[in-house]
């Protein structure tokens, strides 16, 4: 098992203050484009800004920043954020996530997540695109909560949080997906150098990912159901492992990865293992967190198998197999 500063090396040099973290050096990658351009002439030009990543000393008058927030307007307006692709304009109508403008039901120094994150600065949106039937935090995942606050105000937030020791800026919900123009927008505004950290279910599309690329340091994953067929009726979505794998292998190439998998009641061979035989076949230097929390919340006695908390003689076994296929517990 390999160390976990070994395995969060760009994470851990952010935090040392030897490198800069990944958003603020898209602001120094210069890239001309009109707002007329079109959104496959745009994508190109992000593209190819992101594979040279040439920085400038001084901030451009167009970065790679404020492209990706170009983009990321455009799909606001036909969502398709995550993998439902709604396409709806979220100026008007809100998406199957139940997320119009974005909303923030809390924020503060969590000192509850993984060790190497703690004290996180902690952001949480109201929506999600999952519709768990399980769901912890179903007060403000499945209905619309909390409030609107302006970019600049959340970017001064997090200069405070830092001067208070946070150790990044964890964005979360509900889920974060339908927020990413304005998240984009609030870095626009910060200017700290802290590690910034995509707390997802990874039910993005592929566009979703591609903007992330370049700002996100760290993927703070949740792997859930290793069959469609699981997702599908605890979960409500469709194509649950085609997407989720593929995000998961576009996060391991382009940034630092903690994986956390809960392990529910009567779901250790059809999901918990399957995951971990896949990620220590496709991600062999990621880091993984084995949760034993499972609790029934929400709609969860409505389903037989997760309506009692989960055993410990359940974790164990995971915890087992993950060591036995050389998974990098955290």
């Amino acid at each position: 098992m390999k160390e976990t500063r070994y395995l969060l090396s760009s994470y851990f040099g952010i935090l040392e203050e030897n490198k800069t973290a990944k958003y603020i050096q898209s602001k120094h990658v210069p890239v001309a484009f009109k707002n007329l351009d079109s959104e496959k002439i745009l994508w190109k030009k992000h593209d190819k800004a992101l594979k040279n990543m040439k920085t400038n000393e001084n901030i451009p008058e167009q970065s790679l920043l404020d492209l990706k927030i170009e983009l990321a307007s455009r799909i606001f307006e036909k969502c398709h954020f995550c993998e439902r692709k709604c396409n709806v304009d979220r100026r008007k109508k809100t998406g199957k996530c139940g997320v119009k403008q974005p909303q923030i039901s809390s924020e503060f120094l969590h000192l509850g997540e993984e060790n190497v994150l703690v004290p996180s600065y902690t952001i949480f949106f109201s929506g999600c695109t999952f519709h768990c039937v399980f769901c912890q935090n179903w007060d403000i995942s499945q209905r619309s909560c909390g409030v609107y606050v302006e970019p600049s105000i959340v970017a001064s937030w997090v200069d405070k949080r830092k001067s208070q020791g946070a150790r990044n800026v964890n964005w979360v919900g509900g889920d974060p997906t339908p927020n990413l123009t304005f998240i984009l927008q609030v870095l626009k505004q910060c200017k700290v150098n802290i590690p910034q950290v995509w707390n997802s279910n990874m039910y993005c599309s592929i566009e979703t990912m591609k903007l992330l690329d370049g700002v996100i340091d760290l993927f703070l994953t949740d792997f859930k159901y290793g069959n469609d067929e699981c997702a599908r009726r605890l979960s409500k979505v469709e194509n649950y492992l085609g997407v989720v794998k593929r995000n998961h292998k576009f996060a391991y190439d382009h940034g630092d990865m903690i994986i956390r998998h809960l392990v529910m009641p009567g779901h250790v061979e059809c999901c918990s293992k399957p995951i971990i035989e896949w990620i220590a076949s496709n991600l062999p230097d990621a880091t993984v967190n084995v949760m034993a929390q499972y609790r029934p919340e929400y709609h969860a006695y409505d389903y037989d198998e997760i309506s009692k908390r989960v055993s410990m003689d359940e974790v164990l076994i995971v915890e087992d197999y993950a060591k036995k296929r050389g998974i990098n517990e955290i």
